[in-house]
């Protein structure tokens, strides 16, 4: 056969390894570890998942090298763990039993690493470092600089002997090296500070330290980051010298970008840029030096990735985020099945789980953060008819798992199109992604032999006709109308309804309701032109947002559109909406078109008018309680095991 994404699957030699194609999974950490710093069962699931998946190479994250200075989570995995080998000869073998190249990330946090206080007050990072006057950070003493140099070379013969067979050196992303080498945070005097050479010093002391355990012929990567985006930092420039410096010491360069801090959306492009905006580092540094060159950030689809290899942009391409949304890409991206890959819609849920329940998992791929129980699922016993009545993400989920487990099922849905809430994002330039993921899973819904009906409603005396085994509830929501007067009005157009109505949308548009879905509707008119304010009754908007998505959406209102707070809608007529403040005050907006996007209601009623027309009914999604995608996917994937 012939493939589509030949340059993507030409299989790259790098050292003594041959990577089966070009595609590196990155360095993605896994919460659930050992207190002592191993890796459990559940994390080595987590990375087993991208080799089953097709992935090149699998980088395991992270590996800390000196455990009492260089930590910078509560718990990672540590060199010196009682039984770090173990773990990581599990870690490797379960890797490279898929047919990919096992790597281990390489890392020391520097100054923002979390010591122990009781024997080791302040962290340790190139120069002393103050917070208002107050000492956070010590400048590392040589005697201590020499023994990081010993750990790392200690961490290679380690991991080496554990069985991986690549490492990667992370010199980038404002940890212990790149501080080392920016000129904003080294200050120091000596032969690790000052010029750029004795800025880089650091970084190739380590490299050739790791280098010279290892041997000639095994891989090493390093990961840099291209710019700091900080006043006083570096710039591409030094980026290029410093890959020149690395050039005779490794196999391949990650050519990533950003800081440790202010440059996170840099670093993890958000759905507010453009597809691969970083390549053009890699492409630039490629231009210098002689050896393979990584590209990385918001990496998706196999066309451009392609497209970056074939026309010699950079050599391989490293995915994170993908590969949490579908870890399967690059087996589907090989077998010419691209158009079943679910593409990640950068919603940055995967980070900000980290931040609230510590959890790792993915919005639009339940079995992430439950790969080691995932691979216990089995197949029906016995074989059920299972009615699941709504076609939004839950009830596609649902019906998808529970038909794969040998169920037969059929999908209805009471309009002529599935996607249910996700319907409304059609037209978001920003969220086309997760638009189209509505299209991929009805495919994925096809091919698992789910029977669909649409302008099909399940009613009791519909679902007596089918007569299920189980029937899976997952009818949604309605959105909240107030009753103010007005509101029904023809130049008033309920959020759900936009995407049918951008055509009547005026120049000047007030939108009722400053969530994310009224938030993300005024962006999007903004960038169609339209001169837009968000009227809030809270004391802030987008409070719903994941405390990861929500500063970026935030900057984006913050330059395109008008919010106003702390103000309710009180009435709209042909001249405006009059809002009143917490003080009764009152002001009326003008506008040509206005919009409600005051929320949704659970259709409780129609959950309960079904509650007998099966033998076993379960409810999921928004009908239970408005949320959002990534709990009705979660619960849809589960209603699906549940059946018995």
């Amino acid at each position: 056969m012939k493939r589509k994404f030949s340059s993507l699957f030409n299989p790259i030699k790098l050292g003594n390894v041959i990577l089966k194609n070009r595609i590196i999974s990155a360095p993605m950490t896994f919460p659930a570890l050992t207190a002592d710093g191993c890796l459990t069962p559940e994390a080595i699931a987590f990375y087993e998942l991208r080799a089953k998946g097709g992935a090149g190479a699998v980088t395991v994250s992270e590996l800390i090298v000196h455990s009492a200075t260089g930590k910078y989570y509560p718990v990672q995995v540590l060199m010196d763990a009682p039984n770090a080998k173990d773990s990581l000869a599990a870690a490797a073998r379960a890797v490279k039993r898929h047919g990919a190249i096992a790597s281990m990330e390489l890392s020391h946090g520097g100054k923002y690493s979390l010591t122990d206080k009781s024997r080791i007050p302040v962290s340790y990072g190139p120069s002393d470092d103050f917070i208002d006057g107050v000492l956070v950070a010590r400048e590392m003493p040589k005697e201590l600089i020499n023994e990081i140099v010993e750990a790392y070379g200690k961490a290679a013969l380690l991991c080496k002997s554990a069985g991986f067979e690549m490492l990667l050196i992370h010199a980038g992303h404002g940890w212990l090296m790149q501080q080392f080498l920016s000129p904003l945070t080294n200050k120091r005097t000596d032969e690790y500070g000052g010029s750029f050479e004795n800025r880089a010093r650091l970084a190739l002391k380590i490299i050739d330290k790791v280098r010279s355990v290892v041997g000639q012929e095994f891989p090493l990567e390093v990961r840099i980051s291209a710019e700091e985006y900080l006043e006083g930092g570096y710039t591409i420039e030094e980026a290029v010298k410093f890959a020149k410096l690395l050039e005779s010491r490794i196999d391949l360069l990650q050519v990533s970008t950003g800081a440790h801090e202010g440059s996170f959306d840099r670093t993890h492009p958000s759905m507010f840029m453009e597809r691969g905006v970083n390549v053009h580092y890699a492409e630039e540094i490629k231009k210098n030096i002689s050896i393979p060159v990584a590209a990385i950030g918001a990496l998706n689809e196999p066309q451009m990735m392609d497209d970056i290899i074939s026309s010699g942009r950079a050599d391989v391409v490293v995915m994170g985020r993908a590969l949490l949304a579908d870890p399967y890409l690059p087996r589907k991206a090989f077998m010419n099945r691209d158009e079943e890959i679910v593409r990640c819609c950068r919603c940055f849920t995967c980070m900000a789980e980290r931040m609230t329940t510590g959890l790792r998992i993915c919005s639009l791929n339940p079995v992430i953060g439950s790969e080691y129980e995932s691979a216990f699922v089995s197949a029906a016993v016995k074989p059920k008819k299972v009615l699941v009545a709504g076609g939004g993400p839950g009830g596609i989920q649902a019906a998808i798992t529970a038909s794969e487990r040998g169920h037969n099922v059929i999908l209805c849905e009471k309009t002529g199109e599935l996607g249910g809430a996700l319907k409304g994002v059609r037209g978001i330039s920003f969220k086309e992604d997760l638009y189209r993921y509505i299209a991929t899973k009805a495919l994925l819904m096809e091919k698992a032999g789910v029977e669909v009906k649409l302008n099909t409603e399940v009613t009791p005396g519909f679902a007596d006709s089918i007569n299920p085994d189980v029937l899976i509830i997952a009818v949604g929501a309605e959105p909240v109308i107030p009753s103010i007067p007005g509101i029904d009005a023809s130049n008033v157009i309920i959020a759900n309804n936009l995407p049918d109505n951008y055509d009547k949308v005026g120049n000047k548009v007030v939108i009722l309701g400053g969530g994310l879905a009224g938030c993300e509707t005024g962006l999007q008119l903004s960038i169609m032109g339209k001169d837009v304010t968000v009227v809030e009754m809270r004391d802030d908007v987008c409070l719903d947002a994941n405390p990861r998505h929500r500063p970026l959406i935030l900057e984006q209102l913050k330059k395109h559109v008008t919010c106003i707070t702390n103000m309710r809608g009180l009435s709209i007529t042909d001249q405006g909406m009059l809002c009143a403040d917490h003080n009764g005050a009152e002001v009326c907006l003008n506008a040509d078109t206005f919009i409600c996007a005051a929320g949704q209601q659970s259709l409780r009623k129609v959950v309960e008018e079904l509650y007998n027309s099966a033998p076993e009914i379960i409810e999921i999604g928004d009908c239970v309680k408005p949320g959002c995608v990534t709990d009705a996917v979660f619960r849809g994937y589960y209603a699906g095991l549940d059946i018995n």
